[in-house]
């Protein structure tokens, strides 16, 4: 398929954010610490994770930790009459999913009207019979299909699988489609209605769209908290003449995680003195829900050290939460940052933006934006922080991800 339709992306907290920015937002250290529930969730599902057993997911259906250190947000229409719901969107999740009135057990404070089923003419429930339900792997209330996801931080979603019209734009209608109708909801999902969930998996949206949208979408991250961004379906066409394009490949059979192949780190145009093995054997993959990349610890030792070298003549500032490489840049008219890339399988070479080498924690402390996960076996896990001003396209039917530079404006 060519089609193509497209959602503004926004940061959750930031000036063009639909929410009632007057509550107090976390603030980075808060949002680093919950980060790491995030990556240690998704290191337990890998098979070499020095974190042990893998996890097994309540219900089984994939359970995912914080989603809401994600903070990226896209509003689509639900119902008919259309409603408009504000989701979190999360490459590393299936389900999409709203709260639904009458909120049986409890529903969590947000900023959209939460949906009533009952007012719109086109949502039915799923019959436990139904292939999406046994594809789902979930169980049943008598005879309507149900679902239950438990995330690592204990936040959750209990409620009925069913279809509904969903509303991308005013030409791009998704008739039956299937979604989590949540009556009993509770966490840390911020003020969002729910999420979307993009995810390598036969019950997610990019797989339900895929007659529509031929399993291809991109987005681009706004890089400040006053930008906005985008989040598209479908290519009409081709991609950006300047998208390198690196393989997709699964860190592991059952895993609905993309996965990518890195090779190597660069610093100034100079390759890290670090054997490729340690990338390969450890694995990777792209998450749009981590905040900062997890790098193994030999790697993050070795760009850390180059990088202090390289910034030897600047005041350095105390570590916050899980950076340790600060800056405070207070006094300084101009700074010359070290260019950082990163070296994908297939010969692509991405020269990160400064935004996703330096972030900025308070006004006197800028730290590299990278930490190192516990042990050289843990999953690499490539984040959203260094995804900023890149368009970066998913070709899930052509197993292929790819990374356009400067190409958000």
């Amino acid at each position: 398929s060519n089609r193509k339709s497209t959602l503004k992306l926004v940061h959750k907290h930031g000036l063009c954010s639909p929410f009632d920015r007057d509550h107090n937002p976390l603030n980075l250290s808060e949002i680093l610490l919950r980060d790491q529930s995030r990556v240690k969730w998704i290191q337990s599902q890998s098979s070499n994770s020095s974190s042990g057993q893998k996890a097994t997911a309540a219900a089984s259906l994939p359970v995912k930790s914080d989603i809401t250190v994600g903070d990226y947000i896209v509003t689509i229409g639900l119902g008919t009459p259309k409603k408009d719901l504000t989701l979190l969107f999360d490459t590393g999740s299936s389900v999409t999913w709203t709260q639904c009135k009458p909120c049986v057990g409890s529903c969590y404070t947000q900023s959209d009207p939460i949906f009533n089923p009952s007012q719109s003419s086109s949502y039915a429930n799923i019959s436990c019979a139904s292939t999406f339900c046994s594809l789902a792997g979930s169980g049943c209330f008598g005879s309507t299909c149900k679902y239950s996801i438990t995330y690592a931080d204990n936040s959750s979603s209990v409620g009925f699988f069913a279809t509904e019209k969903l509303t991308i734009s005013p030409t791009e209608v998704i008739d039956n489609f299937e979604f989590g109708c949540g009556e009993n909801n509770s966490g840390i999902f911020g003020t969002a209605a729910g999420l979307i969930g993009l995810s390598d998996n036969n019950i997610s949206f990019v797989e339900q769209t895929a007659a529509k949208y031929g399993k291809y979408f991109s987005y681009c991250l706004p890089s400040s908290t006053s930008s906005t961004g985008y989040l598209t379906f479908g290519k009409e066409g081709r991609a950006p003449s300047s998208v390198s394009f690196t393989p997709l490949s699964k860190v592991q059979q059952d895993s609905e995680f993309y996965g990518i192949s890195i090779v190597g780190i660069s610093v100034n145009g100079i390759p890290l003195s670090i054997p490729s093995t340690v990338f390969s054997s450890a694995g990777a993959i792209i998450d749009s829900g981590t905040t900062i990349t997890q790098l193994p610890p030999t790697v993050y030792s070795a760009l850390r050290t180059v990088f202090r070298k390289a910034m030897a003549n600047y005041t350095t500032a105390p570590a916050d939460s899980t950076v340790d490489t600060c800056y405070d840049f207070s006094k300084e008219r101009t700074v010359t940052v070290p260019s950082i890339t990163f070296l994908f399988a297939g010969g692509v070479n991405i020269d990160l933006d400064r935004s996703g080498i330096l972030l900025m924690v308070t006004a006197s402390q800028v730290c590299l934006a990278f930490t190192a996960n516990d042990a050289d076996s843990d999953l690499i896990i490539y984040g959203n922080v260094q995804q900023r001003t890149f368009e970066v396209v998913y070709d899930v039917a052509g197993r292929k991800l790819g990374f356009a530079p400067n190409s958000c404006s």
